[in-house]
């Protein structure tokens, strides 16, 4: 087996840190190059965690996720006095995550895998790229060292000004001030614990949205939507107007008690922990790759107007894009070179999911941009009153429907058939995994209970990220012991099957999958999207679906030279 050089990974936040270590579950080693310190300072940002999310943060090896975040058990949106909107969580386990806690874990998983090498205070300065590899120069912040290192790939999550973006001149096109928001993490105790809130309109002067969301250790993220622009320093402000474009210490001490007394009667004791001004940007990279280079998270996407999480969708990249690098450097490594469409799938997929997130936002802003007065009446007229919209709100806070909801892949060059026609609404090429059959093609397996080829029960979302899943649907699996069906009916065939595919691939067995008839075999990418199916399991169907990923071992890769003659 032919040596290979380690994959670089360009940036140590949230989304390289996961990409490295879902890299180093599938034996791949990796260089994380990162212009800071590594320090993980506390401050209010945060991401909500659906069940998908924790589980790959789960088995990246951030174990206490569940335990570092807080779990909701309603969201509700008020308007003015009036609850428009109830949704309960009970059957719904979201997790509320700071995102340093998200890093902080990230990070100790990280120091603990030998397959990952963590380099901080290394900017990078110069990039290079042939066909067998990428070169760059670091240049270190501290001491002033230039140091040259040598990878097989390289992916940029070096945050909304990456450098790798720069240096690969890839364009970054979009809108630079979508919306305005102050955040805060404050320690007080609200009349609604356990419920994430948002108020429209909310009785007390001042504010047009205000937001409450529980925090683990009795912490409370608030969010004040602001007005787009700021004003001239010079300009008179009065903290108790509608809010002010600059934020000073005085204006966001005056709001955070005016909304804890609305919602409370009065002011409460309470403790101001950290604070911040945010302007969110959409964004959208005109490529997320080029010849051996790519881009994921900040670097190649952001959003965030409406409630919608940039970071989650940062996530959904390394998930989508290690796998597909894994595959390239194991075959790399063993001879046969992958085939264009293995690596080309990444951009056609995350690029496409994630415009279409942009593309559903410019469509709703107009429905659900705060107004007031006239403005607000003849809107109502036009589209419909705002409790018939305030689903819409739900999606992005709660990173489900439109603007946080799991994509499906359909129709991309990944090799995922194109059977299911896009969701209207949701854009070209793309759909969502909510409003599909489990069946369909590229949509995002349920966790379905499993026992793995041993007998030992688990979860499917569990055993993600280190191969291929052939996934048989056998009834009547729990009523009888392992060793009476390990050997039996399909089992010897799966398993020969599996060791005769080129790619890696694990045999799990389901009692029951929804959809599915008995006897069926699920092929399952490592990041949980249902390549297809195959009626008893031949070996022809479940090879043929194999190759239409992208995965199976053919000539060399003319496409990715391609790329470098034109890059």
């Amino acid at each position: 087996m032919a040596a290979v050089d380690p994959v670089i990974v360009v940036g140590a936040g949230p989304v390289g840190l996961a990409l490295a270590l879902a890299l180093a579950r599938q034996d791949v080693p990796t260089v994380v190059l990162d212009e800071g310190t590594g320090v993980c300072p506390e401050g209010p940002r945060s991401l909500v965690l659906g069940p998908d999310t924790t589980a790959l943060l789960t088995r990246l090896g951030y174990g206490r996720a569940p335990s570092d975040a807080a779990r909701w058990d309603a969201f509700t949106i008020w308007r003015r006095r009036s609850e428009v909107l109830r949704l309960p969580l009970d059957e719904i386990p979201l997790l509320h995550l700071p995102q340093h806690r998200l890093q902080r874990g990230l990070r100790d998983a990280v120091t603990a895998h030998t397959l990952i090498q963590l380099v901080p205070l290394s900017r990078v300065t110069e990039l290079e790229q042939d066909r067998d590899g990428v070169s760059v120069s670091t240049l270190g912040t501290k001491d002033g060292t230039r140091t040259w290192w040598r990878g097989s790939h390289l992916i940029g999550c070096d945050g909304a000004r990456s450098t790798v973006r720069k240096l690969l001149k890839v364009r970054f096109p979009g809108r630079p001030a979508v919306d305005r928001h102050a955040v805060a993490t404050v320690r007080v105790q609200l009349p609604f614990e356990g419920e994430a809130r948002l108020h429209r309109e909310p009785p007390w002067r001042g504010d047009r949205e205000a937001s409450a969301r529980p925090l683990p250790d009795g912490l409370w993220r608030l969010d004040w939507r602001l007005p787009p622009g700021r004003p001239a320093p010079t300009t008179p402000v009065d903290p108790f107007a509608t809010w002010p474009g600059i934020v000073t210490g005085d204006t966001l001490l005056s709001r955070v008690k005016a909304t804890l007394t609305g919602w409370c009667g009065e002011l409460p004791p309470y403790e101001l922990l950290a604070a911040a001004d945010h302007t969110y940007q959409q964004r959208l990279a005109a490529r997320f790759r080029v010849g051996r280079c790519f881009l994921a998270g900040d670097a190649a996407h952001l959003h965030g107007a409406l409630g919608m999480q940039n970071l989650l969708d940062g996530l959904r990249d390394a998930d989508n894009l290690a796998w597909r690098l894994a595959l390239a450097w194991h075959l790399h490594s063993g001879g046969p070179q992958p085939g264009g469409a293995l690596l080309d799938g990444y951009e056609a997929e995350r690029r496409g999911a994630v415009g279409a997130r942009l593309r559903a936002v410019d469509q709703s802003m107009p429905l659900l941009r705060p107004l007031r007065g006239w403005q607000q009446t003849r809107r109502s007229l036009l589209t419909g009153s705002f409790r018939k919209h305030a689903p819409l709100l739900a999606d992005g806070q709660l990173g489900t429907g439109r603007f946080g909801g799991a994509p499906a892949y359909p129709a991309a060059p990944s090799g995922v058939p194109g059977r299911v026609p896009p969701q209207r609404g949701t854009g070209r090429g793309t759909t969502l995994t909510e409003t599909l059959p489990a069946t369909a093609p590229g949509v995002l397996a349920p966790d379905v209970p499993v026992l793995t080829s041993e007998g030992t029960a688990d979860h499917l979302h569990a055993r993600l990220g280190a191969g291929f899943l052939l996934l048989l649907v056998a009834p009547g699996t729990t009523v009888w012991s392992a060793e009476h069906w390990l050997g039996a009916g399909l089992m010897p065939h799966l398993a020969e099957t599996a060791a005769a595919l080129p790619v890696p691939a694990e045999v799990l067995v389901t009692e029951t999958y929804p959809g599915a008839d008995p006897h069926t075999v699920l092929l399952i990418r490592p990041d949980g999207h249902l390549v297809g199916t195959a009626q008893g399991g031949r070996s022809e169907d479940l090879q043929a679906l194999v190759a239409t990923t992208g995965g199976a071992g053919n000539c060399a890769n003319t496409e990715e030279a391609d790329q470098l003659d034109s890059a």
